[in-house]
């Protein structure tokens, strides 16, 4: 009806759909960059092949095909496909859909129900698809852009197989601009770098892309646009980054990993892609701190000094300013040598404290403020270790029921190279004032 209200008024409804709508495949085998996926033996390939689906989650960045590849395997297999969305759909939602397709079923047609960002759904909600499921009242099938693992039900992942969908690379990207050009008859007004830069915008997402395209052909500029002027034309979207969820935690383990590896640009690219995405400077300044102990320590005792004035820098002039203030600490944490010495030592400490935990500490060493206690031995025979040769008493500091342990081992880098000197020596020096008197 609506189709031919458009074509009485001498207008094509085809041109008020999104230039993605109107691109969208109508087969498997015409989504790009999931071939993984969709062709050979992958899994939804070997599902269409089968006519058997099984229910699976659909996991990778947005603008990648979640949507579609559901909506087309269900057509594939002759099921009937149902759309809800997390975010506006209830209990009430999730019950007429369960009710809808055991209808179905006994009219001998089954239900493919897609759920977009099923993440969003709550645990009681997810633990609701779990009969369904079980019964093959549905075929599920849930799309995320955060890490299952974190954020899905164990029960109901168990019932499902995870498939992950790649962000589009460069040809992926260059095969949905082919086709708009394509289907509007018309090349993109874009030089070769600008071409390049419009895909860099994209960031992996296909459905930005077709966007941005769309928006291009819509401004019709009278000669084809350069990197600059096309940024100046199109305003690029922020960074994909979500504060709360898995890229938050993706890009400071990449930082982290890049300080530990001890390669300073991987580790200011990943602390400014951190910064643009809109993260909290003081959170980057906290994990610079934590390094510094974690993977340096004694090794180069002046790191932890840095990354503590890095954080009282921004503190202090803020951003932008105080951002060169992380980058400086972040290349001192890089090029400083490193050790984890001081870490597992304190591991290893916790988990003796933990076994040995009621174990009371030598008398020797126990103040005694009254005289009653020093009647009860408190501090008898404690050796004051500035009053000994070599400033060192060798005395057990450890519980008398507790055999010494070494939890400190110093590497061969850097200030720890002499620190595991200073330990040797006092070795020595311990054994040699446990030997009787001659």
């Amino acid at each position: 009806m609506t189709s031919n209200l458009f074509a009485a008024a001498g207008v094509d409804d085809g041109m008020h759909r999104p230039l993605a709508d109107r691109l969208r495949p109508q087969m498997l085998e015409q989504v790009v960059g999931q071939d993984h996926l969709l062709t050979g033996e992958g899994p939804i390939a070997r599902m269409a092949a089968q006519r058997r689906p099984g229910s699976i989650i659909l996991w990778g960045p947005p603008g990648t095909g979640k949507t579609t590849i559901a909506r087309l395997l269900a057509g594939s297999v002759d099921m009937e496909f149902v759309q809800l969305s997390a975010v506006f759909s209830g209990v009430a939602d999730l019950r007429k859909a369960f009710d809808q397709a055991r209808t179905r079923r006994q009219d001998g047609r089954g239900t493919l129900l897609f759920i977009d960002e099923i993440h969003r759904f709550n645990r009681a909600q997810q633990d609701g698809f779990l009969p369904v499921v079980e019964d093959g009242t549905i075929v599920l099938i849930g799309a995320t852009t955060e890490n299952p693992s974190f954020e899905l039900n164990p029960a109901l992942l168990s019932r499902c197989q995870v498939l992950v969908l790649r962000r589009h690379d460069d040809a992926a990207l260059e095969s949905l601009l082919s086709r708009a050009e394509e289907l509007m008859a018309a090349p993109l007004a874009l030089t070769a770098d600008g071409r390049l830069t419009l895909k860099a915008m994209a960031d992996g997402d296909g459905r930005y892309l077709l966007n941005l395209a769309e928006e291009l052909y819509r401004l019709a500029p009278p000669a084809p646009l350069e990197p600059a002027a096309l940024a100046e034309a199109l305003q690029r979207r922020a960074p994909v980054y979500d504060k709360g969820q898995e890229s938050h935690y993706n890009l400071i383990s990449a930082l982290h990993k890049s300080l530990r590896g001890s390669d300073g640009d991987a580790a200011l690219y990943w602390l400014a892609r951190m910064l643009a995405g809109g993260e909290d400077p003081l959170f980057i300044a906290r994990r610079l701190v934590r390094f510094a102990s974690e993977d340096i320590g004694l090794a180069d005792p002046e790191a932890l000094h840095q990354a503590l004035a890095a954080k009282a820098a921004y503190d202090f002039v803020g951003s932008p300013e105080g951002e060169l203030a992380l980058a400086q600490a972040a290349l001192y944490l890089a090029t400083a040598p490193k050790s984890n010495a001081a870490y597992t030592a304190m591991k290893r400490a916790q988990k003796a404290a933990r076994a040995t935990g009621s174990l009371a500490p030598p008398m020797h060493i126990l103040n005694a403020p009254t005289g009653m206690m020093k009647d009860l031995g408190y501090g008898s025979g404690y050796a004051y270790d500035h009053d000994q040769k070599d400033g060192f008493s060798g005395q057990n500091y450890f519980p008398d029921d507790m055999a010494r342990e070494t939890f400190y081992q110093p590497v061969e880098r850097g200030f720890e190279r002499e620190i595991g000197k200073r330990l040797a020596y006092w070795d020595k020096l311990r054994d040699r004032r446990r030997e009787p008197d001659e």
